[in-house]
């Protein structure tokens, strides 16, 4: 038994509306890719050294601090047990502990704190609503 080549395709033939829709699928050229300007080794460490902080308010006072979703375990477990001193150590900007020393913050301070930092880093700090239960009866008739 003889077989014959294959001439047509599954495919639909590609029209210029359709072609005009797709993005390019070429990557940039080498030299292309990174146009951002460098950076001097001085402006690196000085970034590196200030860490990942957002501006939060502690009273009536702004301060430093890393963002609840960047957290250590550890240091949740602080906040979580009531070591807040110790906690504020971790997540505080070095400069700003010493602020929140001064101000020695009820409680509810504390939380404003948080809520306000996961709220100005773009998080949820809400419980989690898990999944939405199933629209189909599971009892048998």
């Amino acid at each position: 038994m003889a077989t014959t080549p294959r001439t047509t395709t599954s495919r639909k033939p590609r029209t210029a509306a359709r072609a005009a829709s797709r993005p390019a699928t070429t990557r940039p050229a080498a030299d292309e890719e990174f146009d951002e300007p460098e950076t001097s080794a001085a402006e690196a460490q000085e970034i590196e050294g200030e860490g990942h902080y957002v501006t939060a308010t502690l009273g009536e006072d702004e301060v430093r601090i890393v963002p609840p979703g960047a957290w250590r375990q550890s240091w949740q477990r602080l906040l979580n047990q009531g070591q807040t001193d110790a906690w504020a150590e971790q997540v505080f900007h070095p400069d700003d502990y010493e602020l929140y020393l001064d101000l020695d913050p009820t409680n509810q301070e504390i939380w404003d704190l948080v809520r306000d930092a996961a709220q100005q880093a773009g998080e949820s700090l809400g419980k989690s609503r898990g999944p939405a239960p199933s629209s189909r009866r599971t009892r048998r008739r």
